[in-house]
């Protein structure tokens, strides 16, 4: 394009424009875009002659401006559109400060606005291409106002500008925090800069009414002007044309604003991939056009995500049939949540019914009995009550131990049916629920004795305390120290303290160091505090056993019930600990490989000990002596059932942890180009093998993911660390489909050595849908491989892997789109993800549950799938209740697990 003034030469052009009062310039409107712009203001000076020739056949555009004092007005617009009119007028918005260096930034910026109407007027994507579905989705892309950014409206954002601003004028630092941009404040500042380029603003300051301009334009919901937004934030120079470094530049800000590290340290790589796919023809640059085309074109569909026709339909239905409806009958409402109640938590219900019955009727058979004797005329309720809570003390003593005997729960859940009526996945929920019991029952038994029936007898009277005088002796106690420094009393009395002292550091504030302490008393709390105060029940059971042979009130040796009631479960227990030392004493593992990820996560590969056998969602004990002797720690195992070694990730969140990777890491290299992790130790390469600490094992031990075998379908959700036994799963899940495949090809019963009839026939699960959400980048090096190996040997789509990074803004903000942009581009050229690194396209943000579920149950009528959830709690409960609402008003049932760690 060339712009021409109507002055002789550009030297004098601004000085005669204000004393002629009038300058005008024209250029054709579908002139050649990829030429260099010439003319007086952007080029060199060209004569009339060429002029006349170059635009020869060529439709004009004429503007005439009229410059009088500091003003500028537009006196006629000659040829053009609509745009170019409203492009035109901008010349006139604003006073000039300087009057010669304004006109000549406002004709330089029509003259670059024109070029781009022509450029792109005739390769513009057609209006009517625009209802397309990848372009539709396209169109609410680049969106600067989101749900969480300006959703306030101008109303909010002039109070915030009134409380930001200095001397009446907002600073550019302040400017994300005016327009709700608080978190992304480089991308912000970028925004700023671009929106002051538009308007011809060099200062780092606006005012009110600048600010106002320029909350219209990033509030503009067209798709146009959000694209000419965008683009003018890649744009630095305003020239119209985009080059690699201002893409790199924008690519480095958008992966900063996203978290995403690795994308920042391969910029350059990135931008030539744009530059190479919006630049075919080698011009060392861009324009808006070619930028529309990339958003605007339709992405290739994934065919998971693709629906029949039916299916829509289906999937219609259940949307108005799942929109939340409340019962306006209170007494009807009031009824159907308890049966809700009960059919979600019906195996809980009988096992916690039937424990407060024993309880309750252990309570008052001693009640009754004491109430019965000599006693009770002088100690009154008091002592009926004490020995009453003592009885159920001895009870919950005795079954407290049963929840956690791993071994015997894991046969139990294995080997027998009792899983459909017993819920041992909340083992340790019931054994939390037990200690409660214990607490009240010690506080009643502590208090009734202390508060009541001891007072009591020491203000007897001597007719009073006359039968008491074989069960306390001939002289009646004198004060308190009489009952504390006997048997019965010290034992009472430390027993109280040790259980104290154990409950305490058992609660989440203390065992997950959630509480602000001095750095004294910090040391006193953590996992490790936990860990060894709970195993002060020694001492305590000794004390208990000892408290309840000194009685003062029973003499005789078969009323003293204390031992029968813990004998069974104390011996079980021992058994228990007994097996696991003598297991966990040849269980040692040989170290294969270590890896330490991004994330704080420590990867440890081991060899299989002799005869273990394991199911994928179990986990195992793993003890580390050069960190401690005596502490073993649970972890779910991540490798698969079928694979030929044993693995574990490990997140360091805890002091143990913390020790084992710092352990382990000195063992390690750095990893090199083609190994993930941050530093390896690989035993099975080279010959410098490192020395490694030695790990023993223990287990495996049954857990709620080890279900998934009983259902068809499944739907996997792991959140961070959580995806580990869900990894397993997965890759049980496809070696299972592979068995499964190769007994329908007529190949049962081939083994590895090619005998017959010794192949384990494949169990249900014939769909698994894996979620996976992380809110870091490098997490996804965790699982790279498996992701990869799955996604080569999943032929028929039978496993779909969805992986969510929650650092990144949702699909459909500005500050992802050119993430969402080079992601499409990557992805289709090389088949690899540039967030995760593996072939599985990522996500952004968090998922939408709600859709989730939908679209599991359009898929999959009249079927019932198991949800597996493994992560931190926030998400259970919209888990669960997403579960129970599909489950009732669907014909898809759906059964949720929570895995307990």
């Amino acid at each position: 394009m060339e712009i021409q003034e109507n002055q002789h030469d550009q030297a004098s052009s601004e000085t005669e424009s204000v004393r002629s009062g009038r300058v005008g310039f024209s250029g054709p409107l579908s002139g050649q875009s990829s030429g260099p712009p010439s003319g007086p203001l952007l080029g060199g000076n060209k004569k009339s002659s060429k002029k006349s020739a170059r635009f020869k056949n060529e439709e004009y555009v004429e503007i005439t401006l009229d410059v009088r004092d500091d003003s500028v007005s537009v006196q006629n617009i000659k040829g053009g559109d609509l745009e170019t009119s409203i492009l035109a007028s901008r010349l006139e918005r604003q006073r000039a400060s300087s009057l010669g260096s304004q006109l000549s930034f406002r004709l330089r910026q029509v003259s670059h606005e024109l070029r781009r109407i022509t450029s792109t007027s005739s390769k513009r994507f057609n209006k009517d291409d625009r209802s397309k579905s990848g372009a539709a989705r396209a169109l609410k892309g680049l969106q600067f106002m989101t749900k969480n950014v300006g959703n306030e409206g101008w109303s909010e954002v002039d109070k915030r500008f009134d409380q930001l601003s200095v001397n009446g004028a907002l600073l550019k630092s302040s400017f994300g925090q005016c327009i709700g941009m608080k978190d992304s404040k480089d991308f912000a500042n970028e925004l700023f800069d671009a929106l002051a380029r538009r308007r011809g603003i060099t200062s780092d300051s606006i005012t009110r009414a600048e600010l106002r301009e320029f909350w219209e334009q990033i509030a503009d919901q067209s798709f146009d002007a959000r694209l000419q937004t965008f683009f003018d934030m890649v744009d630095k120079n305003a020239d119209g044309r985009i080059t690699e470094d201002e893409v790199k530049e924008i690519i480095t800000l958008s992966a900063s604003a996203n978290k995403l590290s690795k994308i920042q340290e391969r910029a350059d790589e990135y931008a030539a991939l744009i530059m190479e796919e919006l630049d075919p023809d080698n011009l060392g640059y861009v324009e808006l056009y070619n930028l529309e085309l990339l958003l605007l074109q339709a992405p290739g569909q994934n065919p998971s995500t693709n629906l029949t026709t039916n299916s829509r339909i289906l999937s219609q239905l259940l949307s108005q049939k799942l929109v939340p409806t409340k019962e306006p009958n209170p007494i009807k409402r009031c009824f159907k949540g308890i049966e809700y109640f009960i059919e979600d938590n019906w195996k809980r219900i009988w096992v916690v019914l039937l424990w407060l019955a024993i309880c309750a009727g252990l309570f008052t058979w001693k009640f009754m009995q004491y109430k019965d004797r000599a006693v009770f005329d002088v100690m009154g309720y008091c002592v009926t009550a004490a020995k009453g809570a003592a009885e159920t003390l001895k009870f919950n003593m005795a079954i407290i131990l049963f929840p956690v005997c791993r071994n015997t729960i894991t046969w139990l859940r294995s080997r027998t049916k009792l899983g459909y009526i017993v819920p041992f996945d909340d083992n340790i929920n019931f054994h939390k629920v037990v200690a409660l019991g214990i607490a009240v029952g010690v506080g009643v038994h502590a208090l009734a004795h202390l508060t009541c029936d001891f007072p009591r007898l020491l203000h007897a009277t001597d007719e009073e305390y006359e039968p008491m005088k074989k069960f306390f002796g001939e002289e009646r106690p004198d004060n308190y120290w009489w009952f504390v420094k006997g048997t019965e009393g010290w034992t009472g009395v430390v027993m109280v303290v040790l259980m104290a002292i154990a409950f305490i550091l058992a609660q989440p504030w203390f065992r997950r160091n959630r509480l602000n302490l001095p750095k004294g008393l910090k040391r006193l709390t953590g996992f490790n505090a936990f860990w060894y105060s709970h195993h002060l029940f020694v001492i305590v059971y000794g004390l208990f056993i000892v408290h309840g042979y000194y009685l003062y009130l029973t003499k005789k040796w078969y009323k003293k019930t204390t031992w029968m009631y813990l004998a069974v479960p104390v011996i079980l227990y021992a058994c228990e600990r007994l097996i696991r030392a003598c297991r966990s004493g040849y269980k040692s593992v040989r170290i294969l490989k270590v890896a330490v990820y991004p994330g704080n996560v420590l990867a440890l590969h081991m060899s299989k000990p002799q005869g273990f056998k394991y199911t994928s969602g179990q986990y195992i004990f793993v003890n580390c002596s050069a960190v401690s002797a005596f502490q073993w720690h649970p972890f779910s195992i991540t490798s698969a059932p079928g694979d030929e070694y044993l693995s574990v990730y490990i997140r360091t969140l805890g002091d143990w942890t913390s020790q084992l990777k710092t352990v382990f890491s000195k063992a390690c290299q750095p990893s090199n180009e083609n190994q993930s992790g941050l530093l390896r130790a690989d035993m099975m390469k080279g010959e410098n093998k490192p020395k490694l600490p030695k790990l023993l094992v223990d287990g495996p031990y049954g857990a709620p993911a080890q279900d998934y075998k009983k259902y068809d379908v499944v739907l996997l959700v792991g959140l961070g660390i959580g995806a580990t036994p869900l990894i397993s799963i997965v890759k049980d899940v496809l070696n299972n489909i592979k068995q499964y495949q190769a007994l329908e090809d007529g190949l049962e019963g081939e083994s590895n050595n090619g005998e017959k009839g010794n192949a384990k026939r494949p169990f249900a699960t014939r769909r698994a849908y894996f979620y996976w959400v992380t809110r870091e980048q490098g997490s996804f090096e965790w699982f790279r491989g498996v992701m990869n190996e799955v996604t080569e040997n999943d032929k028929d789509g039978v496993i779909e892997l969805h992986n969510y990074c929650t650092s990144v803004y949702e699909e459909g903000d500005a500050r992802s789109a050119l993430i969402a942009m080079l992601q499409s581009l990557h992805h289709a050229k090389n088949g690899v993800d540039i967030v995760s690194g593996t072939r599985v396209k990522t996500h952004f943000a968090r998922p939408n549950w709600r859709n989730v579920f939908k679209r599991v149950a359009v898929n999959h009528v009249n079927q019932r799938i198991g949800v597996f959830y493994c992560g931190a709690p926030t998400l259970t409960g919209e888990l669960k209740r997403l579960s129970q609402d599909f489950s009732r008003k669907t014909t898809t049932k759906f059964d949720f697990h929570k895995e307990n760690f």
